[in-house]
């Protein structure tokens, strides 16, 4: 068994939900970033997304959008992403998931990023920007990747739900709220009824992120879902540590209050 699949397997098992950080890659630096990852896995992190730095990031809020430009500016590329996956491999079994836009994906090479990725260690990536129903590039159909392709489902893609959940791997990648990423103080009032619509077209394990701020928002839905993607909260932390001298203790601290809440 894979090892993003046996993590969520074990979690079903022992009645508990999967902690998912979002953190991009060599924000603020690249040793940061290794330290960071160990240091969420430390925190209760059952799996860690890793965003591949883009500078574009459509789907990507202000914080996000930030995080990408100073890791984009300290020289972050596939390459050095690739080679950081690497290196994280080294140190933890941890499943390491990639958040990347398309465009970085088709200047690498598709199929040259999913050689190295899996090489590296790297378990999943997740392709906000390109739909299941559009894996066309210079009019021929990609091919597989070697890693688990994440599939996203928003309460905005009604009819689609069953084609897009059907035959998901790893995870499905709920969108809790409209628009782009960020820290919002509430949720939609439909996401009960979206997730009941998700479970009904799939048996594949659940994530829900977008605008998950709070330790007191995951205890409201963590009957809602399988696991919880939290980014622009924490990097939200992150970046306010580094006015401190890289100090990333209160983002730590964040993702400890979130496992708390969740194992309640």
């Amino acid at each position: 068994m894979k090892r993003l699949q046996k993590r969520f397997h074990t979690l079903k098992e022992n009645g508990r939900k999967a902690l998912i950080p979002f953190i991009t890659a060599g924000d603020p630096d690249v040793d940061a970033t290794l330290e960071l990852v160990l240091d969420l896995e430390k925190a209760g992190a059952d799996v860690i997304e890793l965003g591949l730095p883009y500078s574009d990031p459509l789907a990507d809020g202000p914080v996000l959008q930030r995080a990408a430009s100073r890791a984009l500016e300290k020289g972050m590329d596939t390459d050095r992403y690739l080679e950081m996956v690497a290196q994280i491999r080294k140190k933890t079994e941890l499943p390491l998931v990639s958040l990347a836009y398309v465009n970085s994906l088709f200047q690498y090479g598709w199929d040259l990023f999913g050689k190295r990725a899996e090489e590296a260690g790297l378990d999943a990536v997740i392709i906000p920007d390109l739909p299941k129903e559009a894996r066309f590039f210079e009019g021929h159909a990609l091919s597989p990747l070697p890693i688990t392709e994440i599939r996203l489902v928003a309460p905005t893609s009604g009819k689609r739900i069953r084609e897009i959940a059907r035959d998901a791997e790893g995870f499905l990648y709920c969108i809790a709220s409209r628009g782009v990423t960020g820290a919002r103080a509430s949720l939609s009032e439909d996401l009960k009824e979206f997730m009941n619509q998700v479970r009904r077209e799939s048996n594949c394990p659940t994530a829900l992120g977008f605008g998950i701020s709070s330790p007191e928002m995951v205890t409201e839905i963590r009957e809602l879902a399988d696991g919880f993607i939290v980014g622009s909260a924490l990097v939200e932390k992150i970046e306010a540590g580094m006015e401190k001298g890289s100090d990333f203790s209160a983002a730590i601290e964040f993702v400890v209050d979130l496992r708390n809440a969740l194992d309640q």
